[in-house]
């Protein structure tokens, strides 16, 4: 070793940072795909918070704390016992995923859906038919959520499977799969604990070359481009506009204006015949017939004015 390195400052060696790579473990997901994976549950969390804020009716927050690779086998070893566990698929992906609800969050859950004040208490192991019903309504409005916050990769139909409370039970990878894990800290009123997503690599690998950040920002641009039309859109339909139907015009001396008294007429350039110009914001657009609609003057109409060119009488 000491002829190897003969040529190389020891102290620039030895200050290197040398990291252990378990080759048993390899990294699937690119630190690139990491970022958007980040952003993408970031808004899942705030969708959460929104969502469990209205039907929790208290203090409600969650944030995305980390997200990481690991395997799949270092997932179940770190589940909280008495942990809720959501079995659910997303198709057009293929595979299971997995939410889970740390004892601590899925209990003072129970409690203040169930009209409680959110004391968390010790239960037991096994899940009551009620709490299995509350459970599962808390899974797929959360379900509904994690679509919301994949619209801008994919269309995602998730699907609740199952609920599971013991995490040997979970049909899921093999223990050496890569999975991404996302953590998210929950804290409700007082209580703090934590929501966790599993993502298989087998279930995301179809999607992995639109979670670069280029295609994510690209997404969102279209997404946001599209919404700004509708709001225009929605606005410019209720603008109000200044309609006019002219019958006619004449030029008049100032003197013979100041002469005007009832009873006095005054011919118009436009014959009997001729069709009335209706005006929009003071713009020639239509020409039209007078007539009665219902009682109240109204004009029909007959053609249409483009700007450049001559009136055109259909």
């Amino acid at each position: 070793m000491e002829t190897n390195f003969s040529g190389i400052n020891r102290e620039a060696l030895n200050s290197k940072k040398i990291h252990t790579y378990d080759f048993k473990k390899a990294l699937r997901f690119s630190q690139d795909q990491i970022r958007t994976l980040s952003r993408i549950h970031e808004n899942f969390a705030r969708l959460l918070t929104s969502y469990f804020s209205t039907q929790l009716r208290t203090y409600v927050q969650i944030t995305a704390e980390k997200v990481e690779q690991v395997a799949y086998t270092d997932f179940l070893e770190n589940i909280e016992k008495k942990s809720i566990l959501g079995v659910f698929e997303a198709p057009p992906l293929n595979g299971s995923m997995v939410m889970k609800f740390s004892p601590e969050v899925a209990y003072v859950m129970f409690d203040r859906l169930l009209g409680g004040q959110g004391n968390v208490g010790q239960k037991p192991s096994d899940l009551t038919e009620i709490e299995i019903s509350v459970i599962n309504r808390i899974f797929a409005q959360s379900l509904g959520c994690f679509q919301e916050a994949w619209t801008s990769v994919i269309e995602l139909t998730p699907e609740l499977k199952e609920v599971e409370v013991n995490p040997q039970f979970l049909p899921m990878a093999s223990p050496n799969e890569t999975v991404i894990i996302v953590k998210l800290q929950a804290k409700i009123g007082e209580t703090e604990g934590e929501i966790q997503l599993c993502l298989p690599h087998l279930v995301l690998e179809q999607v992995l070359p639109k979670l670069s950040a280029r295609h994510w920002l690209a997404s969102q641009k279209k997404a946001v481009e599209h919404e700004e039309v509708e709001v225009l859109e929605r606005r410019l339909h209720a603008t109000k506009m200044d309609v006019a139907a002219v019958l006619g015009e004449v030029a008049i001396d100032i003197k013979d204006f100041l002469d005007l008294k009832k009873g006095d007429i005054l011919r118009l350039d436009e014959s009997i015949d001729a069709p009335v110009k209706l005006y929009i914001d003071q713009k020639q657009k239509f020409l039209a017939q007078p007539g009665i609609s219902k009682g109240r003057l109204a004009v029909q109409i007959t053609g249409l004015c483009v700007e450049g060119e001559v009136c055109d009488e259909g």
